[in-house]
C-alpha cells in the first residue's frame, strides 16, 4: 500500500490490471459512441482497515480489499450503468454493451458533454496515508483513549474506541476523450463512553477525522480531547431534565449542527432534485428564499476535510459554489447529468459510493457564512428557548422540506442564560420556512470534526458540515414537558 501513495492512478491501474488509460478511450469509443449523450469507464481499488477496542479487549480487526469497474451511458434523462468486481478487457466490453443496451436510444446525435469548470487540485497528498500506519500504533492509541475517558469519571462504565481508515485508488475515462485519476486517503477516530448512576445509563460519542495522516489524532493529543468530550457528554445526560415543547426560540451552536442545514436545506438544493420539480427550491433561482443574513456555500476544496475532494466520481474539479447568498437562491450542486439537461455547467458535486453504484449530485463540505454577531450576545437575547449544540438522527421530506432533528445535546435557555441540560428535545420544522426565520448569526462559524456520512438513494459518501452559533425564531421544539 506504501506503493499506492506514491503510484499516479493511470500507471496503477496499467500495471496492476493492463488497463491503460488508451484502453479505456477505446472502449467508450467502440461500445458507445454515436448512440448516446455521454458515457464514461470509472476503476476503483480500495483497501479498508478497521480497527475496534471494547472493554479494553481487540473485538474486532479487519482489513478489506475491493476492485471494480463501472460503466456509464446516458441518453437523454435515461440511464445505463453496469459494473463488474472482475477488472478485464472482456468484463469492461461487456459492461459497455449492457450500458448502451439499457440507455440506447438509438440515436446517432453523438456526444454532448457539458465541460467541468476550474483545474484539479491536490487537497490530500500525505508523507503517510492512514492505511499504511502499523496496527500496533493505533492499538496503542486506543488503549490510551479507554484509559483517558475511564479516568474522566468514576460513573464511566464502558468505553469503545475505533479506528477505521481507507485508501481510494479511482481512474475515470470520458466519452469526450479525457482521463483523470485520484488517490483518496480517509480515516476517521470515535469515542464512545456508556456513565452509569442509581441505575440510569447514558452515552456519549466524539470522534473526528479526515484526509488526515494518523498522526493527525497525536498532534496536541487531540485524542485526548475525543475521550473527554465522550466521557463529558454522557456524565452531562445523567443530570439532564426533559425537554419542553412548543413554540420557541432555539439557538443552535457552531460546527456540528450544521447537519440539520445539511439535511433540512442542502438535500434540496441538488440538482436531481430541482430537475425533476420535486425539491421545494424547484425553479426558484434568483429568487429570496432565506433571511438576508444568511449565505450557504459547499466546498469541496478545503485541504484534508472529509468532504473534500481533488475531483469528484466524473472526473469534474471539485469548486466551491454559493448556493444562497444574502438569502437568494443562486445555484444548485450538479453532476454532469443534471447539468446538461438543465443547461448549466457541472459544480463538481457528481459523487458515487463505489464503482458498484452510479453518480448523482451530491455535498461535499457545505455550510453556512459566519455573520457578525457575537455568540455570547445571542444567547443573551433570548429570554427563554433552546440551545441546541449536538444533534443525533433526523428524517427529511425534499419535496416539502419539512424535517424532524433530535438534538442529543441541548440546554435550556433562561432569562438570556444557559442553565439545565434537557434530553428528548427535537426540531420540527419546514427548511425552506426555517432560513427565513435566522435573526442572528455568529462570527464563530465551525466545521464538524470529520465524521459525517450523508445517504441518498441507498448510497452513503462522508461529508462535512458547518455553521456559525445562529438564532432562530419561532421553531417548534418537541419534548416531553408541555
Amino acid at each position: 500500500m506504501n506503493d499506492l501513495a506514491r503510484t499516479s492512478p493511470e500507471h496503477f491501474f496499467s500495471d496492476r490490471f493492463n488497463v491503460t488509460p488508451s484502453l479505456m478511450e477505446r472502449l467508450l469509443g467502440g461500445s458507445l459512441a454515436g448512440r448516446v449523450d455521454d458515457a464514461d469507464i470509472y476503476l476503483e481499488y480500495r483497501v479498508n482497515e478497521e480497527l475496534v477496542l471494547e472493554e479494553g479487549v481487540v473485538k474486532k480487526a479487519s482489513r478489506h480489499v475491493s476492485q471494480g469497474a463501472g460503466v456509464r451511458a446516458q441518453a437523454e434523462t435515461r440511464t445505463g450503468y453496469a459494473h463488474t468486481d472482475d477488472i478485464s478487457l472482456a468484463n469492461l466490453e461487456e459492461a459497455a454493451r449492457q450500458a448502451r443496451a439499457i440507455a440506447d436510444r438509438a440515436s446517432t446525435s453523438g456526444v454532448l458533454v457539458v465541460p467541468g469548470r476550474g483545474r484539479a487540485h491536490d487537497l490530500y497528498t500525505l508523507a503517510e496515508p492512514p492505511i499504511v500506519t502499523a496496527l500496533d500504533r493505533k492499538l496503542d492509541l486506543l488503549r490510551k483513549i479507554d484509559a483517558a475517558a475511564r479516568a474522566a469519571d468514576p460513573r464511566i462504565a464502558q468505553v469503545i474506541a475505533s479506528v477505521a481508515s481507507e485508501e481510494i485508488v479511482m481512474l475515470i475515462a470520458t466519452a469526450s476523450g479525457w482521463t483523470i485519476g485520484d488517490v483518496r486517503p480517509l480515516t476517521r477516530l470515535n469515542v464512545t463512553v456508556i456513565a452509569e448512576e442509581n441505575g440510569k445509563r447514558e452515552i456519549g460519542a466524539w470522534g473526528g477525522g479526515g484526509r488526515v495522516p494518523f498522526d493527525f489524532f497525536l498532534e496536541g493529543e487531540r485524542w485526548t480531547r475525543f475521550a473527554n468530550e465522550a466521557a463529558r457528554q454522557a456524565i452531562l445526560k445523567l443530570r439532564s431534565v426533559d425537554a419542553p415543547a412548543g413554540t420557541m426560540t432555539v439557538v443552535l451552536g457552531p460546527g456540528w449542527p450544521g447537519i440539520l442545514l445539511h439535511e433540512a436545506i442542502g438535500h434540496g438544493l441538488e440538482g436531481d432534485f430541482n430537475r425533476k420539480g420535486v425539491s421545494a427550491f424547484a425553479g426558484r433561482l434568483g429568487q429570496k428564499v432565506a433571511s438576508e443574513l444568511v449565505t450557504v456555500v459547499d466546498d469541496g476544496t478545503i485541504p484534508n476535510r472529509r468532504g473534500s475532494l481533488n475531483v469528484d466520481d466524473e472526473g469534474t474539479p471539485t469548486g466551491r459554489t454559493v448556493l444562497i447568498e444574502n438569502g437568494v437562491l443562486t445555484a444548485y450542486m450538479q453532476d454532469r447529468l443534471n447539468a446538461r439537461l438543465m443547461k448549466m455547467t457541472p459544480t463538481g458535486n457528481g459523487r458515487r459510493e463505489s464503482y458498484a453504484h452510479p453518480p448523482m449530485p451530491r455535498m461535499t463540505n457545505t455550510f453556512m457564512l459566519a455573520g457578525q454577531d457575537d455568540p455570547e450576545e445571542i444567547i443573551r437575547s433570548v429570554p427563554n428557548g433552546l440551545y441546541a449544540v449536538t444533534f443525533g438522527g433526523g428524517q427529511v421530506d425534499i419535496t416539502s422540506g419539512k424535517f424532524v432533528f433530535s438534538a442529543s445535546e441541548a440546554y435550556l435557555i433562561e432569562n438570556g442564560r444557559v442553565t439545565a441540560p434537557v434530553k428528548g428535545a427535537t426540531l420540527i420544522g419546514n427548511g425552506p420556512d426555517a432560513l427565513t426565520r435566522v435573526s442572528r448569526v455568529g462570527h464563530d462559524l465551525a466545521l464538524d470534526e470529520g465524521v459525517g456520512t450523508c445517504g441518498k438513494d441507498g448510497q452513503s459518501v462522508p461529508v462535512g458540515v458547518g455553521l456559525p452559533t445562529i438564532r432562530i425564531d419561532g421553531m417548534t421544539v418537541g419534548g416531553t414537558q408541555v
